[in-house]
């Protein structure tokens, strides 16, 4: 009536541990810290692309900073920095830009997720970065909002 089992079950262990890559909780966490990073220093540079003169400093700075965490948890790789992905044109906008709110926003997301990777690693230096760039998104969305009143 019923037809018999001929392959092997997928939730059966593998034969050796060999046979597959182990990595630790700890060289996890690293990997998706610095992937929140990177994501993080992505938006920074869309956001430098389309800010006003005004904010570059900020930005350039944390985006130096971003780079620096980035490949000390990719023992000493760079990140991939591409060019800006500014979208119509390209000259900067003033405050109220609504592209600059969304970059705002997801970039404080973004620190966001990286802060809690950072603390359940215990990652003092990133943790610490991590919050000042929610900080910083932060404010810069209330400004907006204010702006608007």
């Amino acid at each position: 009536m019923y037809e018999p089992i001929r392959t092997k079950s997928v939730h059966t262990m593998a034969g050796a541990a060999e046979d597959f890559p182990h990595r630790s909780r700890e060289e996890e966490l690293d990997i998706q810290l610095a992937g929140h990073l990177a994501a993080l220093l992505a938006v920074t540079d869309d956001l430098r692309a389309l800010s006003p003169d005004t904010d570059l400093t900020d930005l350039d700075a944390a985006a130096e900073q971003l780079a620096q965490e980035v490949a000390r948890l990719r023992d000493g790789k760079a990140p991939v920095r591409a060019a800006a992905t500014a979208t119509g044109d390209d000259t900067p906008g003033d405050r109220r830009d609504p592209r600059l709110a969304a970059l705002h926003q997801r970039a404080h997301a973004l620190a966001g997720r990286a802060l809690v990777v950072a603390a359940s690693r215990a990652d003092t230096a990133a943790a610490i970065l991590a919050a000042r760039r929610m900080d910083a998104h932060a404010a810069a969305q209330e400004g907006r909002q204010l702006a608007a009143c």
